[in-house]
C-alpha cells in the first residue's frame, strides 16, 4: 500500500501527542495515511504493551488511518544501527511514503532523540538500491527515499522551522491524545495507579497550551510545529501563510 505521508514514533502515543492534527488534516484532503511505531512502549510505568495496542487500535480509528504497523523494537534500548535500520527500511519501502514525519530531533525520553536520527538515516538508506530488504511475499524490495522528512516537536520547547494549522482538528486530535487512556490524564482511572509525569492533569493542560502557542504564532486557534534539517524552499511567496 502506497502512503502519501507516514508517520513514525518511538513509541505508541509519539505521533498522536505531536502530529495527528496534521494527520487529519491530510486524511480530511484525501490522502493515505499511515503509522509505525518502533516500539510496543513496555517499560511504561502505567499500562502494559497489550493495552498500549489496543489504544493506539482505538487511536488510528480516530485517525482514520489507512495502516498502522508496531516493528517491536526494544523499548529504551533501540540503538541507529544496521539491525535497527533494516525493519525500518523495509517498512519505508513497503508504503513509499512522499513525506515522513518523525520524533524531535531533542527532547526530553532519550528513546526520541535517538528515534528521529534511526528515521532520518533509514530513510536515507532506503533509497539505496544495493542494501537488500525482503518484502511479506519473500520478494526483494524495490529502492525508496521519502522525497521530504520532518520533525515534529514533542515535550521540549523547539523553535518551530514551521507550523501547520489544526484547528479544524483539533477535536480529532485531543480524541486520539485520550484513546490512551493508561498514559494520559483519566479521571475515571484508579486512584492508586502509580502517577507519571504524562498522567495528571498538568500535562493534559500543557498539550492544549503548545498547541495553541504553535497556533498563536501563525495567527490561528491550534497548530503544531515541525522542524526540519535542510532549507526549505518554495516557488512563489504566495505559498508562504
Amino acid at each position: 500500500m502506497k502512503l502519501d505521508i507516514l508517520a513514525l514514533g518511538a513509541h505508541p502515543d509519539d505521533v498522536e501527542m505531536s502530529c495527528s492534527g496534521t494527520l487529519l488534516a491530510a486524511v480530511a484532503a484525501g490522502k493515505k495515511v499511515g503509522i509505525v511505531d518502533f516500539t510496543r512502549g513496555e517499560l511504561g510505568t502505567r499500562g502494559t504493551p497489550q493495552t498500549r495496542a489496543a489504544e493506539a487500535d482505538a487511536a488510528s480509528k480516530i485517525l482514520r488511518l489507512s495502516v498502522r504497523e508496531n516493528l517491536g523494537l526494544p523499548d529504551g534500548f533501540f540503538q541507529n544501527d544496521r539491525a535497527h535500520q533494516l525493519p525500518l527500511i523495509a517498512a519505508l519501502r513497503r508504503y513509499q511514503p512522499e513525506v515522513v514525519l518523525c520524533n524531535a530531533i531533542s527532547d526530553r525520553h532519550p528513546d526520541h532523540g535517538r528515534g528521529a536520527q534511526l528515521a532520518t538515516d533509514a530513510c536515507f538508506l532506503s533509497g539505496l538500491r544495493m542494501i537488500e530488504t525482503l518484502g511479506a511475499d519473500g520478494q526483494p524490495q524495490a529502492a525508496w527515499r521519502p522525497k521530504h522528512v520532518y520533525h515534529y516537536i514533542q515535550d521540549r520547547q523547539l523553535v518551530a522551522d514551521f507550523v501547520v494549522d489544526i484547528t479544524p482538528h483539533w477535536a480529532g486530535k485531543w480524541a486520539s491524545i485520550n484513546a490512551y487512556g493508561t498514559q494520559f490524564f483519566n479521571p475515571n482511572a484508579d486512584p492508586a495507579a502509580p502517577q507519571t509525569y504524562l498522567s495528571g492533569d498538568t500535562f493534559h493542560r500543557f498539550m492544549e497550551a503548545r498547541a495553541r502557542e504553535f497556533g498563536h504564532l501563525i495567527g490561528v486557534e491550534f497548530g503544531e510545529g515541525f522542524t526540519v534539517e535542510r532549507t526549505l524552499g518554495i516557488k512563489e511567496l504566495g505559498d508562504l501563510v
